[in-house]
């Protein structure tokens, strides 16, 4: 008599993303303690009871961009609202520059398959009525629609009110840090009982840098613009910490229902860091194609399914993670994602495969690809070729020395690019910091 193997889990996915965090900004990446003690020793203990990346990035050094791969599972450069560098808060009322309902999304496919959805936190993906996380498959959406707003009065760089419940303006008051914390917990508390995914887009770090003690920051009069002075390393670390208490609480949520088992909580960041982030030993940040501005955290924790205290080297990028949670789901991997599924590295992380990677910026024509150890650079019109095993801060250029490995390396992002859409000429850049702007050690 044959016996049926019983059928594998499906897990409930809370997909957290920090906003601008540096590489090494937690303590679990290096990072070094604040004047009150561990910055992140929720995360760090999520590290200890999972895997950590050490080799994985984000699909843009920009917010929205990142964002679109994540929710489509592909390159973000096959969509026009991906091709901005980020999308702003001039977009308004666009009809083009967003992620179009009609594209199935990660929350569209997975509710396909049964899981309720929802999306705490940041968007960023193109402003109602013709883009919203409600027409692109979360039921249910508590957040600001754009990029960076007040921690108190949750109104945008340019001045407009921008905290929704769905798509009508939500008036609740508190820190938003601590808001988004609290309504993912009432999530979790509801759909206990059933299969759920839950994006949880913390706005931290993302300036304005505002600690739950600040207060609303002085705005420019004629524009509403923010007055981004008066923010300091020391209130950075202090916003890193009241995420890190959040999500501890939502892990204390999961154990107190007993989802602790069920449930694949994935933590990362949307891109490299800002000014007062931590990269050591990487260069560059936010704007830049150098490690520091796409190499980002990565940990997933699944207790009984990813064994603890691991640590992985497999590259990999955003969009993976779409494709990992879709196959755990049941879903499967669609044939059009550029994604592909990690499952078997969280399953077994002393599995590796090979994982080219390629990346491309309007913003000084940047271009990346990442194969092995070896990355292809190219910045202003100057090539580089760097070793990152042996050259993790990219100060090495071997362009001269190993021309043939240059030349093949150019040739395989041509042909990728040949692949893509054009970067369309009226693609917006918007101002990012250079790497004089980074902390250094």
């Amino acid at each position: 008599m044959s016996i049926t193997p019983p059928a594998p889990r499906r897990p409930n996915v809370i997909f957290i993303v920090a906003d601008d965090l540096g590489y090494a900004d937690l303590g679990c990446y290096g990072g070094r303690d604040a004047d009150f003690g561990p910055v992140s020793p929720h995360l760090d203990a999520l590290a200890v009871g999972g895997l950590r990346f050490t080799q994985g990035y984000s699909n843009s050094p920009v917010c929205s961009p990142t964002r679109f791969a994540l929710m489509t599972g592909r390159y973000q450069y096959r969509y026009r609202g991906g091709c901005e560098e980020p999308i702003n808060v001039r977009s308004k009322n666009s009809a083009v520059l967003g992620l179009p309902p009609d594209i199935p999304s990660l929350p569209s496919m997975l509710r396909s398959v049964g899981y309720r959805t929802a999306l705490v936190g940041k968007w960023h993906l193109g402003y109602p009525p013709a883009f919203g996380p409600i027409r692109s498959g979360y039921e249910e959406f508590f957040g600001p629609m754009s990029g960076g707003v007040d921690y108190f009065d949750h109104s945008s760089n340019g001045g407009v009110h921008d905290l929704f419940e769905g798509e009508a303006e939500a008036h609740t008051q508190g820190y938003l840090t601590d808001l988004l914390t609290a309504r993912a917990i009432d999530y979790i508390e509801r759909r206990a009982a059933e299969p759920f995914f839950l994006s949880l887009h913390y706005t931290a770090p993302h300036f304005p840098w505002q600690t739950r003690e600040g207060q609303p920051l002085p705005r420019d009069t004629a524009g509403g613009l923010f007055h981004l002075d008066g923010g300091n390393v020391a209130v950075y670390q202090r916003m890193i910490h009241h995420m890190d208490e959040g999500i501890g609480r939502i892990v204390a949520t999961l154990g107190a229902r007993g989802l602790d088992d069920s449930t694949l909580i994935v933590f990362t960041s949307d891109n490299g860091g800002e000014r007062f982030s931590d990269n050591w030993p990487l260069v560059g940040g936010k704007m830049d194609l150098t490690e520091g501005g796409i190499r980002v955290p990565w940990i997933a924790r699944w207790p009984g399914t990813i064994a603890s205290g691991r640590v992985s080297t497999q590259q990999c990028m955003t969009m993976d993670w779409s494709a990992t949670i879709l196959d755990l789901a049941g879903h499967g991997v669609p044939p059009e994602l550029d994604g592909v599924s990690l499952a078997a590295v969280l399953a077994a992380p002393e599995r590796k495969f090979p994982r080219p990677l390629f990346w491309r910026m309007n913003h000084r024509g940047q271009r990346a690809h990442r194969d092995g150890d070896w990355k292809y650079l190219r910045v202003d019109g100057n090539d580089y070729l760097f070793n990152l095993s042996e050259d993790a801060r990219e100060r090495a250029n071997l362009a001269l020395r190993q021309p043939g490995r240059l030349a093949a390396m150019c040739t395989a992002w041509d042909e990728w690019n040949a692949a893509l859409p054009p970067i369309p000429v009226d693609a917006s850049v918007s101002p990012g910091y250079s790497v004089r702007d980074m902390p250094q050690r």
